[in-house]
């Protein structure tokens, strides 16, 4: 007997029914941490002293985001791909936010650092279109889903869930990390002087 190569296809994927647990809608804590991701960014647009607090913000209101959202992670069918292909495009958008945050070194030592505009738009791009996605899907883009994952051997909601936090994850991260490596270099820097 050969072994089945996608043991777990959701077999009702087109089909038109009610919400499954798994399949609820955008929660207002949901809107609240994405509200929250993004805010915590349009606030560094203003110069501010780096410290680990204003670098570990970002990490702890996403570990509750992970906290309250992750259940399993599915690996039937073409989920994990999903999930890695939408993970990569979360920490690539975090590092380029990462690399285009102005941060500098004062003659005092201390390293300062503020969002600028292109950071923000890489961060607000993440985390807005997670958000976006989420409307979508809770206004009429369920169909088109249920048939892309169905054509493509996704196996259901939940990887799409675990695929957007995911991202958020990379995002989150990957501009923390990257932030953090430059703050390090720029503290190992001899202060500008003025003279």
């Amino acid at each position: 007997m050969r072994p089945e190569i996608h043991p777990r296809i959701d077999p009702c994927a087109d089909v038109q029914t009610g919400a499954e647990p798994d399949h609820r809608c955008m929660t207002t804590s949901t809107y609240i941490f994405d509200s929250a991701l993004v805010l915590l960014v349009l606030l560094q647009i203003r110069e501010r002293k780096l410290t680990t607090r204003l670098l570990v913000q970002p990490l702890l209101i996403l570990g509750v985001a992970v906290a309250t959202y992750f259940q399993t992670i599915p690996t039937a069918g073409n989920d994990l791909l999903l999930i890695a292909a939408i993970g990569l495009i979360g920490a690539t958008i975090g590092i380029a936010s990462g690399f285009s945050a102005i941060m500098r070194r004062r003659e005092d030592g201390t390293v300062t650092t503020r969002a600028g505009w292109t950071s923000a738009f890489f961060w607000v791009l993440g985390m807005g279109s997670r958000f976006a996605f989420a409307i979508w899907i809770a206004h009429g883009g369920a169909a088109s889903i249920a048939s892309f994952s169905a054509q493509n051997s996704i196996t259901g909601a939940g990887a799409w869930t675990d695929a957007l936090l995911l991202m958020a994850v990379g995002e989150v991260v990957g501009r923390t990390l990257v932030q953090g490596a430059r703050w390090r270099r720029l503290e190992g820097a001899p202060a500008l002087s003025l003279a």
